[in-house]
């Protein structure tokens, strides 16, 4: 399985750091964020990856050159003309996936998800995509029905529902929060067609879970970490240790 890391991102919210790197290059245990997500996909047994760029950009570029590819294939999804959101980054590097189901990993997400296992229940579900999501607290949720597709989101604080179901009782469906980390099927390519260059991903799973099944994948005793702000690198350090 080939997989895709999303790198694009501003990083705003790990300012000041990002002010002179790319968030994927930020370190943590002494290594880049991007090393660590590597190295993961890596021990899995994934051999091709595609990396989005926007944001100092060339920086990822050179930082996998100076590590020689990691040792096996790395190509690049140039979006530095224009930021294109976890869809449209898709759509925009459908040419490099190829026609096998991809394994998608956001750049500062940092876990003990067992990406085999992951990849083991994706094939046996035939989904056309796998969402590893878990219980904790957000105030944004996916809900899903009691055979574990994808139903429904809302947002806890404004009381926002998002489904393509006409009607439906959110109370009966099961809440869960979402990874980051996700395996994308080419059969939803055909999809793509009508949405814009910019999008989210998330947005496009809530379009289609009526027509293809977007199951949740859930890990016992998973951890997970979200690297996005300035307050999460100490944890982030001892995650690595």
């Amino acid at each position: 399985m080939n997989a895709f890391i999303f790198a694009a991102g501003l990083g705003t919210r790990l300012k000041p750091l990002t002010d002179t790197m790319p968030k994927a290059l930020v370190p943590v245990g002494g290594k880049p964020l991007l090393y660590h997500v590597i190295e993961k996909l890596k021990s899995a047994g994934i051999k091709k990856i595609v990396i989005n760029i926007h944001h100092f950009g060339e920086m990822i570029i050179e930082y996998v050159k100076e590590n020689n590819n990691f040792g096996i294939e790395i190509v690049f999804s140039d979006e530095r003309q224009m930021l294109l959101e976890t869809g449209g980054a898709i759509k925009h590097a459908v040419d490099l996936l190829g026609d096998e189901p991809f394994l998608i990993h956001n750049v500062d997400i940092l876990s003990n998800v067992d990406i085999k296992a992951l990849i083991n229940a994706h094939t046996e579900s035939n989904s056309a995509a796998t969402l590893l999501v878990s219980k904790r607290n957000s105030t944004r949720a996916l809900l899903f029905s009691s055979d574990g597709n994808l139903t429904a989101w809302t947002n806890k604080t404004t009381g926002e529902v998002k489904t393509p179901y006409e009607s439906i009782d959110i109370a009966t469906l099961e809440e869960f929060a979402f990874s980051g980390i996700h395996i994308f099927t080419p059969r939803l390519f055909k999809y793509f067609g009508a949405y814009p260059e910019k999008f989210s991903i998330i947005d496009f799973y809530l379009n289609t879970c009526k027509e293809e099944k977007i199951k949740a994948y859930t890990q016992t005793n998973l951890q997970l970490l979200d690297v996005g702000k300035l307050d999460s690198l100490e944890k982030a350090e001892e995650f690595c240790e």
